[in-house]
């Protein structure tokens, strides 16, 4: 019983892609239970704010504390210099007759400015209060189930990967820079929170003053998308649980990944402040995905390819095909090889007639037979 030649290369290219796509996954998973849930967990996201202890996992408290520094050395005096200010202007309010509407609406700001300055970290606390009595809520729908990988990607992406073969790979490639990105947005929103409970003092403080105000309103926005941020996050990974199929799953990921553009509708955009775009994250480990797969595929055959080399015209277009199709993405890689073992073939025949030819051609030297008697 013979073997068909292209089944044993179709198994072969899809048992190596089967084995590539459960690599990657060996990695997916552990970084999405070991790095991404631990992150998401509800006492690290939103830790007392007015905690006095040195929890490493609690980032807010050290940020608290040093709101509380530069409120008590920066911002005090800077109120009390505004004030003096402001006192001398309303003394020469006779003189100053053309500011007198701008200096009768400066002042309750001013007061306000002072009230939200003096009290700054028990209203980001009772922001991250709501926000995180929302969250639990909303990450406990179905168990928690989102909080292991595999009920997220299942067993069934064994068979994807044997009946899909470099796709499999490809969305692989996604998955992991999805998951990758979520743990780099998780770990800046944290950085922001305490950045912003530190300068939120000295922006409110700004506020009074026109041109400075949008800086202390989209500040607090900013807080606020920040504190609720989680809380859409979460929804993508919750219904990705027991995806059909790898490709909605890589839809779901994608999707978490651009959440904070729901909330962006607010003003503040944080993709601006440097979280990863779901488009572009997804754009790019697909193209990464795209680019890797026919190299993985050279890498087995290209010393076999290599052996053949010189023998004969078989071996050299079997060595440039395997060649060309590694040093490009994917979609381009299958007609580069084609068109190279079509060349070869090309030049092979077009010897083989040249030789033919010339063999046909009388030998050098004999005279052409005219004629066609002995006379």
């Amino acid at each position: 019983m013979g073997l068909d030649l292209g089944d044993l290369i179709r198994t072969a290219l899809f048992l190596l892609f089967a084995a590539l796509t459960a690599a990657l996954a060996a990695v997916i998973g552990p970084t999405y239970d070991n790095l991404l849930v631990p992150e998401l967990r509800p006492e690290a996201l939103y830790p007392a704010i007015g905690a006095s202890g040195t929890d490493p996992a609690n980032f807010l408290a050290s940020a608290a504390h040093f709101s509380t520094y530069l409120l008590e050395n920066v911002v005090d005096p800077a109120i009390t210099l505004v004030g003096v200010g402001i006192a001398l202007a309303y003394l020469s309010k006779a003189l100053l007759a053309r500011w007198a509407g701008v200096l009768d609406g400066l002042l309750p700001r001013l007061i306000l400015a002072v009230i939200g300055a003096n009290f700054t970290v028990p209203i980001a606390g009772a922001i991250l209060g709501v926000a995180g009595g929302l969250y639990p809520v909303v990450a406990g729908w179905d168990g928690g189930a989102w909080q292991q990988w595999v009920h997220l990607a299942g067993w069934g992406e064994i068979s994807f990967s044997w009946d899909n073969g470099a796709l499999a790979f490809v969305l692989s490639l996604v998955e992991f820079a999805a998951v990758f990105a979520l743990l780099l947005a998780v770990g800046l929103r944290d950085a922001l929170l305490g950045v912003l409970i530190v300068v939120l003092p000295i922006l409110t403080l700004l506020w009074p003053f026109r041109p400075l105000s949008p800086l202390a309103r989209r500040a607090w926005f900013l807080f606020g998308e920040l504190a609720f941020l989680p809380c859409v996050l979460i929804i993508p990974l919750e219904l990705a649980v027991n995806s059909p199929t790898p490709v909605l799953l890589v839809g779901y990921l994608g999707a978490a990944v651009g959440s904070p553009y729901l909330l962006s509708l607010a003003g503040t955009h944080l993709v601006a402040f440097g979280f990863p775009s779901g488009g572009a994250t997804v754009q790019s480990g697909a193209q990464r995905g795209l680019a890797t797969a026919p190299q993985g595929a050279r890498a087995p055959f290209a010393p076999a390819a290599e052996s053949v080399r010189s023998r004969g015209a078989a071996g050299r277009a079997a060595w440039g095909a395997t060649r060309v199709a590694g040093s490009a993405a994917a979609p381009a890689a299958a007609p580069l090889a084609i068109a190279e073992v079509l060349g070869h073939a090309g030049l092979h025949l077009a010897r083989h007639l040249r030789g033919t030819r010339a063999r046909s051609e009388p030998p050098p030297g004999w005279r052409p037979i005219r004629g066609g008697g002995v006379g």
